[in-house]
């Protein structure tokens, strides 16, 4: 490594004071410096690394096999420019074992390459740790202000939670920066509220309720700094005496509050803006450390606020997003009928990561002849327009079935034709059945359109799929004859319809996850059937499901009114 020792030392010393694995390469990849901590985590002592191309060395598949170059994320990264950050990607130990990570790669400036990139990496599934705070009282390094701003995009990006990221931002910058943290949100009626002021004592962040709550109104003519700020002007630098003067508003006089109760003598207030607007407003104040502020502090902060800003409107677009859904769901959603004879129950479960509505559905309603209908498909998709097109294949479903006494293979023939002009559904399943009780016997008479088979579980705990009557996905081929299958349901039995994200899962085989879900069915057979339906969903769907789940169960009860 070329220059002189002290700078390497710096450098290395820094590194250490993160809390996440950590090594520096130079524009041609070679590693530079690493940490401690990434010592540990890929078990390779630093003479192993400094020097060597991190790609050849570290960078691997799933399967243990090399990256190739025109495909390594983080080698691109590396070689390019900008900051970038990603999840599953596999670096090689020592040992020869994989360790799956979350990164993020930064360019700067260390002075010992003219160019080099910081990557921070940490174990996926793991929430990596913010970077170790500097001391107070030390004005950060180069490298310490960009490993601030990379945990701050990485955190911040972290989660869609409003409160979480705000709290994470806080403690990021308190104390490693100032003593104080306030946050000022104008909410959707322009109303400003005081999220948040906080302080660091020891190792825990402390927020002053007392200090929180509803603020009085921005004024236009107001030339305070947080007035300004909140309306978009600009950052300002402030202190108690900015407030000794006559208050030009409501929010001096809280402000002027502010600094007597929490003793700071130097502030930041720069603006919280998103690309629609001024969100609120950041103040970082210091009471302990005697330093005051400079402009070289609003330049960090304005930086940290930009992110701040972005993140803070795609969580609050997406909680926005997620109301709208939930709404939209339960309109969709139906009632289920009461039939004498059939107990029912039915469940569905959001995608985790989705906005809370999505293209699986189910259906249950009374025919003419008095039969029950009863249906559960799934239109790709996690989004609202998976959902419109749901709704619009049960729509057109419910108006076939009840105007036509016809078999289920009809009625999805006719479907067929019809989704063919839906431009909201791309690939659509579903599984439509009739249920019928005649001199006591119970008939179920059903058409399957690429969709996980129904399954039946005797009160005896028996179960058996019914895989007859399959067919292929619906609007694929609308000329062709769809099947009809029947099964007649033993008193006490259960039929089950379901979607696929009860039984797929990256970790096993769909016919595990089917074999699955037939061996806990079975178990519950003598369950009440809401017990039943709970305690199956809890324990059929797969610990990694990512998929929206639609679950309908169906009991034949004789005798019973509904």
């Amino acid at each position: 490594m070329r220059g002189p020792e002290g700078p390497r030392q710096a450098v290395v010393r820094i590194l250490d004071a993160l809390r996440t694995g950590a090594y520096l390469a130079d524009e041609q990849g070679l590693i530079v410096a690493v940490n401690t901590c990434g010592e540990q985590l890929l078990a390779r002592p630093a003479a192993d690394l400094v020097g060597r191309d991190a790609h050849e060395l570290l960078h691997r598949t799933s399967c243990g096999e090399p990256m190739p170059k025109a495909l390594c994320r983080i080698r691109d990264s590396i070689l390019g420019e900008g900051t970038r950050q990603g999840e599953d990607e596999w670096l090689e130990r020592g040992d020869g074992t994989l360790l799956p990570v979350g990164w993020l790669a930064t360019p700067c400036d260390i002075g010992v390459r003219s160019s080099a990139t910081l990557i921070l990496f940490h174990p996926a599934g793991r929430r990596k740790q913010p970077a170790q705070r500097a001391p107070s009282g030390r004005r950060l390094s180069e490298l310490e202000r960009l490993a601030l701003l990379a945990d701050t995009t990485t955190l911040l990006t972290s989660t869609l939670d409003i409160h979480e990221g705000l709290r994470h931002l806080i403690s990021l910058v308190v104390p490693r920066i100032a003593d104080w943290a306030i946050i000022d949100l104008i909410d959707e009626r322009d109303e400003v509220r005081r999220f948040a002021v906080a302080r660091a004592e020891d190792d825990t962040v402390v927020f002053r309720e007392d200090l929180q709550g509803p603020m009085p109104p921005v004024l236009q003519e107001s030339l305070m700094p947080l007035s300004r700020a909140l309306r978009g002007v600009t950052s300002s630098f402030a202190g108690p005496e900015t407030y000794q003067g006559p208050p030009d508003s409501g929010i001096a006089v809280e402000q002027r509050r502010l600094f007597e109760a929490t003793g700071m003598h130097s502030a930041i207030v720069v603006p919280l803006r998103s690309l629609h607007g001024v969100l609120g407003a950041l103040t970082l104040g210091r009471s302990d450390q005697p330093e005051r502020f400079t402009a070289m502090d609003i330049a960090l902060l304005e930086d940290i606020a930009r992110r701040a800003g972005l993140a803070l409107e795609n969580a609050r677009l997406y909680q926005r997003q997620r109301k709208v859904a939930e709404t939209m769901q339960r309109h969709l959603l139906p009632k289920l009928p009461r039939a004498p004879g059939r107990s029912m129950a039915v469940r569905y479960l959001p995608a985790p990561d989705a906005s809370h509505v999505g293209g699986d559905w189910y259906d249950a309603f009374t025919l003419a002849d008095g039969a029950t209908a009863l249906a559960v498909g799934d239109v790709v998709g996690h989004d609202l327009e998976a959902a419109a097109g749901m709704a619009q294949l049960r729509n057109m479903l419910r108006a076939y079935a009840v105007s036509q006494e016809k078999p289920p293979s009809k009625i999805v023939e006719w479907l067929d034709q019809a989704t063919l002009g839906i431009a909201e559904v791309s690939m659509a399943t579903l599984v439509f059945a009739r249920m019928t009780e005649n001199a006591g016997r119970c008939e179920l008479s059903w058409t399957n359109a690429g969709h996980p088979p129904p399954l039946l579980v005797t009160r005896e705990g028996v179960a058996r799929y019914l895989t007859d009557g399959q067919g292929i996905l619906l609007g694929v081929t609308p000329e062709r004859v769809r099947p009809d299958a029947t099964a007649e349901l033993p008193p006490g039995a259960t039929l089950i319809l379901y979607t696929d994200g009860l039984i797929e899962s990256r970790a096993r085989t769909l016919d595990e996850g089917m074999d699955r879900l037939s061996r806990h069915a079975a178990v519950l057979a003598h369950h009440p059937l809401e017990a039943f339906t709970d305690e199956l969903l809890a324990r059929a769907r797969p610990s990694d499901n990512d998929d929206d789940v639609a679950l309908l169960a169906v009991r034949y009860v004789p005798g019973r009114s509904g």
